[in-house]
């Protein structure tokens, strides 16, 4: 007997075994549906048996082996339900990989048991690679699942943590108006800073989990000189940094649609990056021009060169250079140039790195109405 025609002829007595096995594996004090189980779990078995009476080209099989399969298309494979299922009810990863290592040896055991499992090793190849390419499947979904939740999460604490400390800036801002010329003025200087300071570090965490979500930058368009917003940014910027001397240079036309306080937004953390990471007492160069399609935003700055590899990383979130940085800023989230991707990608664009003869430079492409 083929192991596809073994399978389904024992496809009840495999899911008996694999069902009480996954009900072994659950959390503690999660409770799982036996009825469930054993309403897909069939459905991964009739999958295998699908996949095992299929004609496979020896190309296929190696992309298989190796993890290259093809995704699938239509609805939802049930080895995807599986993971994502799994991932909601709180399974580890390891629990949830012992379920198809359980259900690999409930068959190959079965199989043996009858005498059929030396018949045919193409058969038990096969199978190896079916079960093999449901657990991708279900490692996938699971792993979106869970990062999905993650994100959630971390949106729901930064909009509950946005409140109270809305109070505190608030109320340190009343006490600044009170305590002015006073020997309490400078303690609820630095309040009323930490605060907004904290306030800044949530922004950057709901954008990084929007993204995360899919949802994207929230952009308010209009129609805007960046010339005039890019302008006032570098004066803000040069009183934030006073020992970073800031160039500014514009040239060509600068008018389109766009969200000048993203695109300021952008520019800030690009700046504040420059000062922190480049040379020290080295200048920074801002400069805006514009085309007929496009308004590019540069910022440059001196300092050891960076790899291709080093200036692609930077834009992933959670990452910083180390290079001058101080201690305060090792505890930072690290999401200052990822913010600058979103909001060049949410505006159509893209930025890119240079770093070359001494330089790096940082250029946000920005089209004019994307």
């Amino acid at each position: 007997m083929r192991l596809a025609d073994f399978i389904e002829a024992h496809a009840p007595q495999i899911v008996e075994g694999a069902a009480e096995f996954a009900l072994s594996q659950a959390p503690a004090g999660v409770e799982l549906s036996a009825k469930e189980l054993r309403n897909h779990l069939p459905q991964i078995l009739k999958a295998i048996v699908l996949d095992l009476r299929s004609t496979q080209t020896r190309a296929a099989q190696q992309a298989k082996s190796e993890g290259r399969a093809p995704p699938s298309s239509g609805p939802e494979s049930a080895a995807s339900y599986h993971g994502r299922t799994r991932a909601a009810a709180g399974f580890g990863l390891n629990q949830m990989v012992a379920e198809y290592r359980a259900l690999r040896a409930a068959v190959l055991r079965l199989w043996a048991d009858h005498g059929a499992l030396a018949e045919s090793g193409a058969d038990l190849v096969r199978f190896n690679e079916a079960i093999d390419q449901a657990l991708a499947e279900s490692l996938a979904e699971y792993s979106a699942e869970v990062e999905s939740w993650r994100q959630i999460f971390l949106g729901a604490l930064g909009h509950d943590l946005r409140g109270p400390l809305t109070a505190v800036v608030l109320s340190a801002d009343m006490l600044m108006q009170k305590t002015r010329g006073t020997p309490y003025a400078p303690y609820v200087e630095r309040i009323l800073s930490g605060g907004e300071r904290m306030s800044q570090l949530l922004d950057d965490l709901l954008a990084y989990s929007r993204s995360k979500l899919g949802v994207g930058m929230d952009l308010q368009r209009e129609i805007c000189d960046l010339r005039a917003a890019v302008a006032d940014e570098v004066e803000l910027l040069r009183a934030a940094l006073p020992a970073t001397s800031i160039q500014f240079d514009a040239a060509g036309t600068t008018q389109g649609r766009f969200d000048a306080s993203r695109v300021r937004e952008a520019l800030h953390n690009l700046v504040t990056n420059a000062a922190k990471y480049g040379d020290a007492d080295a200048e920074v160069w801002v400069e805006v021009t514009g085309d007929a399609d496009c308004v590019r935003i540069s910022v440059r700055n001196a300092g050891a060169p960076l790899t291709d590899e080093a200036l692609l990383a930077m834009f992933d979130p959670l990452r910083r250079g180390a290079k001058n940085a101080s201690a305060g800023e090792h505890l930072s989230l690290g999401l200052g140039l990822f913010l600058v991707r979103e909001i060049a990608t949410a505006h159509g664009g893209k930025v890119t790195g240079d770093s070359a003869d001494g330089y790096t430079t940082f250029v946000m492409a920005l089209p004019r109405d994307a």
